[in-house]
């Protein structure tokens, strides 16, 4: 499915016509069909009126008023909402080398993080909430990069995390703490200008153990909760995931080894799980497009299928008990790269979600 971008409000339009340049005034999208996630059925015999670069109206062709309006012929094309990246590192490119590349200078970060925003918006996803990145003399580059883009046209709305809270023995860029300094490290990113706070719940060294313990994670919560700001915890592990759920985080990233009490304990809790499948794809094809020896080893292909199958696993686990899922890619920060959310709703489809569940996923959950 390709994509193009509109102004904000957006939408995107799968098999779009050319659309003019934001200079024209007032748009008709005629004839198009419409998808917004909220149900099965297509919505058809839609037309949709940008004013001044926001969309103004949108109903049944009949209703349309085409009172100087530059008339688009949108048949055969079908309408979205634009979509929201829920899982993403701006300032880091993604590929193969992702995890090098994140050390790269301050600049070059800055730079990666402009182009991304521009493949973002070009790729009809609007907002992007970023969930980790390099620090430069002690801030997140996330926070500058936020700053620079705020209310610029061509490049998404952003929510940033600042960088990665985990446990001490994670690497210098991040913060690292234990369960006694969890709060005031979660305090300390919105000190600094977060919008929300990023916290690692894997140990270090794949140790398979929560780093933290329920009543750290829950003093986080609550402290950041009372900034009025929320809490994404990485969960690669059972044991994190549980006590990420049962602290009642904001949301858990990945979850590839969520269970079925885990999942009744996020729905209880009011905890969005955030899908990253598009990670294992872009792995798959690593296997044949690189020679890097965990992706095209024997070895490595059988630990990546396993993770991949625990991934699958979890998004079953989350449907059946009611968990919100939102769709994030994880570029940048993880192996794919800007712009390719409509693959994670592709996956979502496969692993078991309805069309326009997975659609609503992308949309209006994120």
């Amino acid at each position: 499915m390709s994509s193009r971008s509109m102004p904000e409000p957006a939408i995107s339009m799968a098999c779009a016509p050319h659309l003019p340049s934001a200079a024209v005034g007032r748009i008709l999208l005629h004839d198009a069909a419409f998808a917004d996630g909220a149900s099965p059925a297509l919505r058809t015999g839609i037309s949709l009126t940008i004013e001044d670069g926001k969309i103004a109206w949108i109903g049944p062709n009949d209703s349309a008023d085409k009172t100087r309006a530059e008339v688009i012929d949108a048949g055969g094309a079908t309408i979205v909402p634009a979509m929201v990246d829920c899982h993403s590192h701006l300032t880091m490119q993604g590929g193969s080398h992702w995890i090098d590349r994140g050390n790269d200078a301050p600049a070059v970060l800055r730079q990666v993080a402009r182009d991304n925003a521009k493949r973002l918006a070009d790729a009809g996803i609007l907002w992007a909430r970023d969930v980790g990145a390099p620090s430069a003399e002690g801030v997140p580059l996330s926070i500058a990069v936020r700053e620079e883009h705020k209310g610029k046209r061509g490049a998404p709305y952003m929510r940033v995390a600042g960088t990665w809270i985990g446990k001490i023995g994670y690497p210098d860029m991040w913060v690292t703490t234990d369960s006694a300094g969890l709060k005031d490290a979660a305090l300390g990113q919105l000190d600094l200008g977060t919008d929300l706070v990023k916290l690692y719940m894997d140990a270090p060294g794949g140790v398979r153990d929560s780093p933290f313990t329920v009543d750290a994670v829950r003093a986080a919560v609550a402290a950041v909760h009372a900034r009025g700001a929320k809490v994404a915890a990485h969960s690669g592990y059972l044991d994190g995931a549980r006590v990420a759920a049962e602290a009642g985080v904001d949301s858990i990233e990945h979850g590839m080894e969520l269970d079925d009490d885990i999942a009744k304990t996020m729905k209880r809790n009011s905890v969005t799980l955030v899908s990253t499948l598009s990670v294992f794809a872009s792995w798959e094809t690593f296997a044949r497009t690189t020679t890097i020896e965990r992706f095209t080893g024997a070895e490595g292909k059988q630990r990546m299928g396993k993770r991949k199958e625990g991934a699958y696993a979890s998004i079953a686990a989350a449907k059946r008990a009611g968990v919100r899922i939102a769709t994030g890619s994880d570029f940048g920060g993880g192996s794919v790269r800007a712009g390719h959310l409509a693959w994670e709703v592709e996956l979502l489809v496969a692993a078991g979600l309805e069309p326009h569940e997975a659609l609503a996923s992308a949309t209006r959950i994120g």
